[in-house]
């Protein structure tokens, strides 16, 4: 059972993810992409089945599978891109973003080979004006070209990047209004330039009339209650207790209140952090809305969506880490008090990152750590952890926080990393961490479905508006320190340092 709703929840998560990347432009079927992204979760999941969790899949067996699978999805991207002279029409309702700069470099022979005034959104006056607006001391503009997505304006910077593009910005607003949103990002070479999108998201609002409300208070709290019911119950299981014993016994679910309350509180006060960075650098996002689920956890954790852009660099990476360590600094000590009210028992001959009342912390140098420190000397090699209430939900808490710091994609991690080393680094950086998961996952057979998270997990992200502008010291010492924190977490207890230690 299990195994079918890990299953399940991938599936979910890979569809949700494929929906939000995937342009609307690009003719090819979603329902296709996801069958392709999920072969190597549907390959475990038979294998699973048929010779058990406690065998693992060969590297023979998989590797192919991790190899052919992110091929054919980009194959079908590829196959599904808008045709040369195609100029996709606005998205209905859907708030503008920055363009990615994967997608600019792949659309650049479209652009050249489709008919001009297809793609030119301005007119030929409107272009020498455009010119205008660059001061030759701060950028030094030799081409524009034109893409079905935005206009390139391509150049050399001479100046301070934040001057640059403050002023630049802010004479194209003056020349168009709100009919572009001006982004200054940097190419796969290195080259700073400026691209102008155009704003459907104003047209659609001024269309419309009116816009959508972004809060819907009575939905969050709605959903706040619901998810505390169903961590609560699923607390109590997850401790032991069956069904029929809480539907005889309804008291019995403030047995489950602890872990409920903690968890909700860790995964909402996550998101509230986003929230408050979003509100201090002005960016239109929703409310924190909870997932809850009647199995598993009790709930898929909370979101937060965004509306507009993110406007810099400092407010993308404050944006990412608000939520991340402010939940991970509640975390940590809910995690720490409730190892030490935790007992320590028999290790069994199979043990699971599930097994809350035999559980062995040593897949985690961290949690390993934590838990000799907590437990003292009566944690040695052959004992496991009954994990207390109060444990369980700081190591939920934990793990999921976990999986939102790798640095990938639209991931906490991925942001901040993006913000750090900007955009072109950052997708590095994903592509080693996938390859670092997927050598995990088979040293510790456990993380075989975070391994196929994060392969499912798309490595771009939207950039900022301005993504040229450096972060201040402090910022990138903070984000080195927490790729080091990621690593403690998923990294499992070298066999020296326990025997070292004893545990």
């Amino acid at each position: 059972m299990e195994v079918w709703l890990l299953f399940l929840i991938m599936g979910v998560i890979t569809y949700v993810l494929i929906r939000r990347t995937v342009p609307p432009e690009n003719k090819a079927p979603l329902g296709l992409l996801w069958l392709v992204m999920m072969l190597p979760a549907s390959a475990w999941l038979v294998w699973i089945l048929v010779f058990g969790a406690t065998q693992p899949m060969p590297l023979i067996v998989m590797l192919p599978l991790l190899v052919v699978s992110p091929v054919m999805y980009w194959s079908l991207l590829d196959w599904g891109k808008p045709k040369s002279g195609e100029v996709p029409g606005p998205k209905e309702a859907t708030p503008p973003q920055p363009p990615n700069l994967e997608t600019l470099e792949q659309s650049s022979s479209v652009a050249k080979e489709a008919d001009a005034t297809k793609l030119r959104p301005i007119s030929t006056q409107e272009e020498e004006a455009l010119r205008g607006c660059f001061p030759w001391g701060m950028y030094y503009l030799q081409t524009i070209d034109y893409h079905p997505q935005a206009i390139l304006c391509r150049g050399k910077l001479r100046a301070v990047p934040q001057e640059a593009y403050q002023t630049i910005r802010d004479n194209i607003e003056k020349l168009f209004g709100d009919r572009f949103i001006v982004v200054f990002q940097e190419s796969l070479r290195g080259q700073p330039f400026f691209a102008l999108v155009p704003n459907y998201w104003q047209t659609d609002k001024q269309n419309q009339g009116k816009e959508e409300p972004l809060t819907r208070p009575d939905l969050a709290i709605a959903l706040v209650l619901i998810s505390l019911f169903t961590t609560t119950v699923m607390g109590l299981e997850l401790q032991g207790i069956a069904p029929e014993a809480i539907q005889q016994d309804p008291r019995m679910l403030w047995q489950g209140l602890p872990y409920g309350l903690l968890l909700v509180g860790i995964l909402g006060l996550h998101e509230l952090g986003h929230y408050g960075a979003a509100l201090y650098y002005k960016i239109k996002t929703t409310l924190p809305y909870f997932v809850p689920i009647p199995f598993f956890i009790g709930t898929l954790g909370a979101y937060t969506q965004r509306k507009t852009p993110i406007p810099h660099r400092q407010a993308l990476f404050d944006f990412a880490a608000a939520g991340s360590w402010i939940g991970m600094l509640l975390t940590l000590p809910c995690l720490w008090i409730g190892l030490g009210l935790s007992q320590v028992v028999p290790m069994p001959e199979e043990t699971t990152l599930l097994t809350f009342n035999e559980f062995d912390p040593r897949f985690s140098l961290l949690l390993g750590l934590m838990s000799r420190l907590a437990l003292g000397s009566d944690f040695t090699p052959e004992m496991a952890v009954n994990l207390h209430p109060v444990a369980i939900a700081g190591y939920v808490a934990l793990m999921l926080g976990g999986l939102q710091l790798l640095p990938i994609g639209q991931l906490d991690g991925g942001l901040i990393t993006h913000a750090v080393f900007g955009q072109r680094t950052a997708g590095i950086i994903a592509q080693v961490t996938r390859i670092f998961m997927i050598a995990i996952a088979f040293v510790q057979p456990n993380f075989v479905f975070l391994a196929i998270f994060a392969l499912l997990m798309p490595i771009a992200n939207q950039p900022a508006l301005n993504d040229v502008t450096d972060l201040d010291n402090r910022r990138d010492l903070l984000g080195m320190l927490t790729l080091v924190f990621v690593a403690l977490i998923f990294l499992p207890l070298p066999a020296g340092l326990s025997a070292w230690l004893n545990f």
